[in-house]
């Protein structure tokens, strides 16, 4: 592929978002999109596979500061005209200069010192400006992958192994990654002689440019292999047995390094990230490392004093309610939370909810009667002190406006 056909993709309009997008913003569409166009939710559906792949790529670029802000400044001097002769009216652009002149002979402190052949590998192929020149790309690593697993929440807390299906490109099997049908083999690329680019001359002003006749990869393949018609890759399903860690909190992401896409031309693997979904408990809840339990009593239980039997993530524990304890108050079982990774363990947090029946017997009505009878005032007597006299201003005021 060309430097030109580089040079006129939008990775913006890919990915939906605005040239001034925030990384978040930028991350959001990705997610999004990537969700939408997954090969697991279109089986058979080439199209929605090629646009995930434009997706990805874009995302590659758009999310790295340093490939995003040289993208922008290479698409801002091609939209100005700086890569057409004649941009200024003469025969060279900028002024006369040439193509080496702003990017041939590497001293163009705008992209690092780095001529226009090394920025172009830069972005696209994981290098860094002022690195191989315009040799051969060099090794790539490959992209990394991210899958989500749903997890029961018992299983959040204590870890656990699980296996997860990931469906992304990988070797091909059959040629082994080299794109050649087996029993040939790729061989040198006469154009390039091997180094994946071709100069050009054009005027006055030459330029080199990633060759068209090996996409850049110096080898060409005659015969191609009949799985993955000469690209090296096809797109793999993989079962993974994955470790979640105890106390993997909803939302987080598990890392596996080198689980990712294979790297490019003997690069390194990218990473996989699984994303954990953990499903509400039906008795728990959890804020940070602890977990939280609402636990109901009866009113004399709340009055007099009980010891409870409650349940934890591994057994049950008893826990003591102070008599006079009011709906609501929260008590701790220190320990009986989630591990921590220094090996530290949070708290149970169990919150007293006192429960008022809806009906009760004549017997029970008696004794309530009674209990009402032989305990202090009611402690709301205060608030209706306050209510009582306010109410008496008013009444004065609007006696004093009636005489007036």
């Amino acid at each position: 592929m060309s430097s030109k056909d580089w040079l006129e993709k939008d990775f913006y309009a890919v990915l939906g978002v605005a040239k001034t997008a925030t990384a978040d913003e930028v991350k959001r569409a990705y997610r999004k999109l990537a969700r939408e166009l997954h090969p697991d939710h279109n089986p058979g559906n080439p199209a929605a596979e090629e646009r995930f792949k434009s997706v990805s790529e874009a995302y590659d670029v758009l999310s790295d500061d340093r490939k995003r802000r040289e993208y922008d400044e290479m698409r801002s001097l091609f939209d100005a005209g700086a890569f057409r002769r004649g941009a200024r009216g003469g025969g060279a652009p900028a002024g006369g200069q040439s193509f080496d002149d702003l990017f041939g002979n590497g001293n163009d402190q705008r992209f690092g010192g780095a001529g226009f052949s090394d920025l172009f590998g830069s972005i696209f192929s994981g290098g860094a400006p002022g690195g191989a020149g315009a040799g051969r790309p060099g090794p790539a690593r490959g992209r990394d992958v991210e899958t989500e697993v749903e997890l029961d929440f018992a299983d959040a807390v204590r870890g656990t192994t699980m296996p997860v299906t990931v469906r992304a490109p990988g070797v091909c099997d059959t040629c082994h990654g080299n794109g050649a049908k087996p029993g040939t083999r790729p061989h040198t690329c006469p154009a390039c002689r091997g180094s994946g680019f071709i100069s050009r001359s054009q005027g006055s002003f030459s330029f080199s440019e990633p060759c068209r006749e090996c996409a850049g990869a110096g080898e060409v393949v005659d015969e191609k292999c009949p799985e993955c018609h000469g690209t090296g890759g096809v797109t793999k399903t993989r079962t993974l047995n994955v470790r979640i860690p105890a106390g993997v909190a909803d939302g987080q992401k598990i890392r596996l390094a080198g689980r990712g896409e294979p790297g490019d031309r003997g690069g390194p693997p990218g990473d996989l990230y699984v994303l954990a979904r953990v499903k509400a408990d039906r008795l728990f809840g959890r804020v940070n490392d602890d977990l939280t339990l609402t636990v109901p009593v009866t009113f004399p239980e709340a009055v007099l004093g009980v010891d409870l039997r409650v349940p934890t993530m591994d057994g049950a524990v008893t826990l003591r309610v102070p008599a006079g304890t009011p709906s609501g108050r929260t008590l701790r079982v220190r320990g009986r939370g989630v591990a921590r990774k220094d090996g530290q363990v949070g708290d149970l947090l169990v919150t007293v909810e006192i429960v008022v029946p809806a009906n009760v017997s004549a017997e029970a009505r008696t004794a309530l009667l009674q209990f009402a009878e032989h305990t202090s005032p009611a402690p709301r007597r205060h608030i209706e002190t306050i209510a009582e006299h306010r109410l008496d201003e008013q009444r004065l005021h609007s006696e004093g406006g009636s005489h007036g």
